[in-house]
């Protein structure tokens, strides 16, 4: 048996050349410097950058097939120093007896701790190994910066319906590592079906293509709709990963819609993480934030809603709970937006931080006892229920040796329209005094 049709159609169908490889033109294109220096056969150190599916892995191989180097893989999530260790030592005897270059490729390289990056990297200043990295998260946030300055970053985008639609295609004709004996149709909106369904990764579109060719019988040619949909069925959550870079970019989005007064933006990127399994509770606490943060006292109705879909989501659940949250982001988006009080409450911690353990004035003393009042606490208080218009003009609540601040500037939107014209009143009597 041919060991070759054993491997998954993903496998098989990985491009050999880089005229075959899909996507990423915004690097991989003639004149491109990385398309230039892998035809040249250039080696320098990279670290690919991107969702899965996006041809990471392959990219490696193609630039070791055209610098004519020696292909070494390890995966971080298997391997560790003793792993790297034996790679090195196998670069360097390849290097001494056949003068052949070796490129070591990490997959999921965010995965090695510190110790085993530094493992490698005196390898690769001195050039006894190529570096390669492939990973999904945010370098800057998990790899060394020595490896990192050693290193040139390529971000791989996921690629879009068409070249997914042209990976499909290049599976369905090819008659030595894909279907192109078996003569099958697929009608081009179904196919579309598929290129959706994987979001751009072209290892989860040929994986579904596979799923389905398995399930015909042998003589069929026909993928018809009913068949699709009952591949695909389920297939479609999107990117979400809890502790990466998707998460945070999409909680960010939610954010800067709502603070951006976008309410249908600020909707679909709600759904668009309860869709990818985002919890609605987590949704909650961050929409009570916001309330705080970028609308404030311009409408204080919104913290209060935003609270009452927190307590909706906790009482029903989901699915029920979620068009409470919706409700809130959208009144949220819609609401005057402020962030004064946000504003405000940073500068007083910056003071309150930086002004040491300053002492309470005498006047704002509580004063419960005999002694206490002996030693002056609360005198000279004036009590503001007992002056004109319950305000105690001129007063100063500040700590000694704190000059009076002014944190709180309302913004001339909403609610806080009314509350700059009060406190201009309240500092007009405290002139007048």
């Amino acid at each position: 048996m041919n060991t070759e049709s054993l491997k998954p159609l993903a496998d098989r169908m990985r491009p050999r050349t880089l005229d075959e490889y899909i996507g990423q033109t915004h690097v991989i294109a003639p004149g491109k410097p990385l398309y230039e220096a892998i035809k040249a056969g250039r080696l320098h150190s990279m670290i690919f950058w991107g969702p899965p599916g996006t041809g990471k892995t392959t990219l490696a191989r193609l630039v070791a097939h055209h610098a004519d180097a020696e292909f070494s893989p390890l995966s971080a999530v298997l391997s560790g120093v003793k792993e790297i260790r034996e790679q090195v030592a196998e670069a360097k005897r390849r290097l001494a007896e056949r003068n052949r270059r070796t490129l070591l490729f990490v997959d999921e390289v965010h995965r090695f701790n510190k110790s085993q990056q530094d493992a490698f990297l005196p390898h690769v200043e001195d050039g006894t190994v190529f570096f390669i990295g492939a990973t999904t998260e945010n370098p800057s946030f998990e790899l060394n910066n020595a490896l990192l300055s050693r290193s040139r970053v390529y971000v791989l985008r996921p690629l879009t319906e068409d070249e997914l639609l042209t990976a499909l295609d290049r599976a369905l004709n090819d008659p030595e590592r894909g279907y192109g004996g078996r003569g099958l149709e697929i009608a081009e909106a179904v196919r579309r079906w598929y290129a959706k369904a994987a979001d751009g990764d072209a290892r989860k579109a040929l994986n579904l293509l596979e799923i389905t060719v398995d399930l015909m019988d042998s003589g069929q040619r026909t993928v018809t709709p009913e068949l699709a949909h009952e591949v695909l069925a389920g297939g479609g959550v999107r990117r979400f990963d809890k502790q990466g870079e998707d998460f945070y970019n999409q909680i960010s989005a939610l954010h800067k819609a709502v603070r951006g007064s976008a309410p249908d933006a600020s909707l679909y990127w709600l759904c668009r993480m309860l869709d990818g399994g985002c919890d609605p509770l987590y949704l909650a606490r961050r929409i009570v934030r916001i309330a705080s943060e970028d609308i404030g006292n311009a409408d204080p109705r919104a913290l209060e809603l935003a609270l009452n879909a927190w307590d909706v989501q906790e009482r029903l659940g989901s699915p029920e709970g979620e068009l409470a949250l919706a409700q809130a982001v959208l009144y949220l988006a819609c609401a005057p937006k402020s962030n004064a009080v946000y504003t405000a409450y940073q500068a007083a911690r910056t003071d309150a931080a930086a002004t040491g353990s300053l002492e309470v004035p005498l006047h704002l003393r509580n004063a419960p006892t005999g002694l206490m009042k002996q030693l002056d606490y609360g005198k000279q208080y004036r009590y503001a229920h007992d002056e004109p218009d319950a305000y105690a003009a001129g007063e100063n609540y500040f700590p000694e040796g704190l000059s009076p601040r002014a944190y709180y500037r309302p913004a001339p939107r909403g609610l806080e329209i009314k509350i700059a014209e009060k406190l201009a009143h309240l500092r007009a009597l405290d002139k007048s005094r």
